[in-house]
This record gives structure tokens, C-alpha cells and sequence, in this order.
């Protein structure tokens, strides 16, 4: 059911103008939290798919929210990560429209668990003008603003002008030569800051010094070889970072270490 929020999200003051109206779909609880935007390309490179995810399921783990704008690409990377219970989508459209129709199981998923956001009435269909004050109210939302990779002519970089005009920090991955060269660029000019260690990036966001003592409690769990529907309902983020990082592997329907 589509509602209007009806209290002041103080993040957004730091918008050129507070949305008239905000319309959500799911659980407006998630704004309390403490929140990162992740953005970027629409066409990411299979390295940044790969840390985009788990720098997403690391920061929901240690409960941080993700802000992002359902889009394809980086966004529905970000988000999956997240999990559809940690994250908030800002879409460009209303919210009976579920836009881009890829991302329809992704949009429905955090519908039920997470939070949909959008400045638009119902029928209200995504239009270039649309998609900027999108991005302008992912930036608003989030902490600071990671863009994980970005050309020189990328929609994306306007998200970083709205970063900038808020004074938020910016960070991005590192990439090699002629890749991501519009978040190289930020770089080069002091404007972004890049995170060369995902756990130690965490850490220091967070605070949580234990983090890595409390993700070795899942390596002990896994030594049991639980079935698989048990170890995701337990730690649904940490499994796959750790599948992904090959710390373990499932099989026949069950975890084991590597």
C-alpha cells in the first residue's frame, strides 16, 4: 500500500528544496538508521560487481542502512547486497510503476521487507528530470557517497555535485588504467577518496573493532556443515561474503569450509 510520510526527514533539509510530498511503500523505520549511498555505472565491470556487493553486505552486517535508486547496474548490485530488509531504493517514478521492469523481483523484494521511496504520484512516469532529483535525494539520504565506478560523462557524477554542494565525503574503488575514469578523475582532484580495504573501510565507519572476531563465530558455525536454509536464515549477509571470498562452499545442500 502506497502512504505519505508524514514527519520530517532530516536528511533531506540538506536538499536545494524539501520534496512537497514523499511517498513510501514497506518499513519507514530503516530512515533511523544510519545510512550510505551507493551509486554508480548502469554497465559495471564484473570487478566492480564483485566489491560492490560485499562492500554492501559488510556495512548492512555491521547495520548500516543502503540508500540507492533501483536502477540497473551498480544500484540493483548495491541493493542485493544490502539485503531487501537493510535497504532503501529512491526511485524516479510513482510507486505503482516499477521501474526499470528488470528490477521488478528486486523492487517487489524490498516492497515487502525494506523501504521504496519517491517524490512522485501515483502514474508519474520516470523522465530525465525525474532521475536528478532521484539522485539528488539518494545523496541527501546517505552519510557520505560511494561510487563504485564511473565514466567521465556519467549520470552519476551529478550525484557527486550534489555530494559536494552538501559537503559530503565521496569515496570510490580502485580501478586500472582507462576503467571508471570519471571516479579516476575524482581522484586526481582530492575530490574522492578511495577505499582500498573493504573490512578496515567498515571498521572505521562503524566503530565495530570486533567485527572480525564476531564474523569468525560464522566460520565455527560452518565447521558443523549446516544445511543451507539454516546457515542464510542465521547469517543471510555473511554466507555469500564468505562464499564470495571463498572462505567456504556449499554443496549437496550444505556449508563447508574450504
Amino acid at each position: 500500500m502506497i502512504k505519505t510520510i508524514d514527519f520530517r526527514i532530516s536528511e533531506l533539509l540538506s536538499m536545494k528544496k524539501y520534496p512537497n510530498e514523499i511517498f513510501y511503500i514497506g518499513n519507514h523505520e530503516l530512515l533511523k538508521k544510519r545510512k550510505i549511498s551507493i551509486i554508480g555505472t548502469r554497465k559495471p565491470n564484473s570487478y566492480t560487481k564483485e566489491f560492490t556487493h560485499k562492500l554492501a553486505s559488510k556495512l548492512s552486517s555491521n547495520n548500516i542502512c543502503i540508500v540507492s535508486g533501483a536502477a540497473m547496474g551498480v544500484d540493483s548490485i548495491a541493493h542485493s547486497g544490502a539485503k531487501s530488509n537493510n535497504t532503501i531504493a529512491v526511485v524516479a517514478n510513482g510507486l505503482d510503476i516499477r521501474y526499470p521492469s528488470v528490477n521488478k523481483n528486486l523492487i517487489i523484494d524490498i516492497e515487502n521487507n525494506g523501504l521504496i521511496l519517491s517524490t512522485y504520484k501515483e502514474k508519474e512516469v520516470a523522465r530525465n528530470y525525474t532521475f536528478v532529483l532521484r539522485n539528488e535525494f539518494v545523496v541527501a539520504l546517505g552519510e557520505v557517497l560511494i561510487v563504485t565506478q564511473a565514466d567521465l560523462n556519467s549520470g552519476s557524477l551529478t550525484s557527486v555535485e550534489f555530494a559536494l554542494n552538501m559537503n559530503k565525503k565521496i569515496y570510490t574503488l580502485p580501478h586500472r588504467l582507462n576503467e571508471s575514469l570519471g571516479t579516476q578523475e575524482l581522484v586526481k582532484k582530492g575530490l574522492a577518496e578511495v577505499i582500498y580495504d573493504i573490512d578496515e573501510f567498515v571498521e572505521n565507519f562503524t566503530g565495530n573493532k570486533n567485527n572480525k572476531e564476531q564474523l569468525d563465530e560464522i566460520l565455527e558455525y560452518c565447521k558443523t556443515s549446516p544445511n543451507i536454509e539454516d546457515a542464510m536464515q542465521k547469517y543471510p549477509n555473511e554466507i555469500l561474503e564468505y562464499e564470495l571470498d571463498g572462505k567456504i562452499k556449499i554443496e549437496n545442500g550444505k556449508v563447508f569450509l574450504n
